[in-house]
């Protein structure tokens, strides 16, 4: 069953287009992994799909419910009345590179905050429910530190117990690990792992290869603001189809190579190289 469904997206900033024509669909469950250089329109693609950035052409339906409206004949966007719009994004979890946790408030405020006061959820079971999320999360232990106590990885989960505990059909992760200390990453990827078991529908813009062939049930591959290749995250990492895409990967395993790796001349395919992706931060 289709749970996400975007035609014809397209937005410019000023006279620069950022996404052009962009179309895809998302199955309940899926796993889609986007990959693409830094400035081919990752990262506004998902700030598009839940409204953080209103897109000038196309459509956007979550389970049925449009996100505003872009059915006339020349495409327009016109977004919700505010109220409505909110309501709608917040069936949304968006999982930023920067874990934007308030300095301020523990873990579990942090993970309360949302429910308690957009949800109108009672302070009890927010905490109750907040508890359970970060103990499902291995963040038990952690729950009364400030962020300022906690290590980047461990405030990368917070964020993404943040995210959950408004109860998503959908979340978005904006290259969740690319700030992180290389030691920290892995647990961010395991809950990351543990999430994608869970059945949970999941748009991830990463540079980690293994992660993304590991998990993903489809990959796309953007490049000006197109979706230039899409296919199972095996195939299109092994055999990408087109020149644009086999030059990305090739560039991207160059970077990560150690200095006595074989040179992509002499690789067969362009993941054989290496399998470390490095996770420096890019913005779209």
């Amino acid at each position: 069953m289709v749970i996400l469904r975007v035609e014809h997206l397209s937005k410019a900033f000023g006279v620069t287009p950022v996404l052009n024509d962009v179309s895809l669909s998302i199955d309940k469950g899926e796993i889609l992994i986007v990959v693409g250089p830094s400035g081919s329109g990752k990262t506004t693609l998902l700030r598009c799909i839940q409204c953080l950035e209103f897109p000038d052409r196309g459509s956007i339906v979550l389970d049925g419910v449009s996100f505003g409206a872009g059915d006339g004949p020349d495409r327009l966007w016109r977004p919700d009345p505010p109220r409505v719009l909110d309501a709608k994004r917040r069936r949304v979890g968006f999982v930023f590179q920067r874990f934007n946790l308030f300095a301020n408030l523990t873990a579990i405020d942090n993970v309360t905050i949302g429910p308690r006061r957009v949800l109108g959820v009672p302070t009890a079971d927010a905490r109750k429910r907040a508890a359970a999320i970060l103990d499902r999360l291995g963040l038990a232990d952690h729950a009364g530190k400030l962020p300022s106590q906690l290590s980047g990885g461990q405030q990368q989960r917070v964020a993404i117990a943040r995210a959950l505990s408004m109860d998503p059909v959908l979340m978005l992760f904006d290259e969740p690990t690319s700030a992180l200390d290389p030691e920290l990453v892995d647990e961010v990827l395991q809950t990351m792992r543990e999430l994608a078991r869970s059945g949970m529908t999941m748009v991830v813009v990463t540079h980690e290869l293994d992660f993304a062939r590991e998990v993903g049930d489809r990959v796309i591959f953007m490049d000006g603001g197109r979706i230039v290749e899409e296919g199972r995250p095996d195939v299109v990492f092994a055999q990408p189809k087109e020149e644009r895409t086999r030059a990305f990967l090739r560039r991207l395993l160059r970077t990560s190579a150690a200095p006595s790796t074989a040179s992509d001349d002499n690789a067969s395919s362009p993941i054989e190289a290496s399998h470390a992706i490095p996770t420096t931060e890019r913005r779209d």
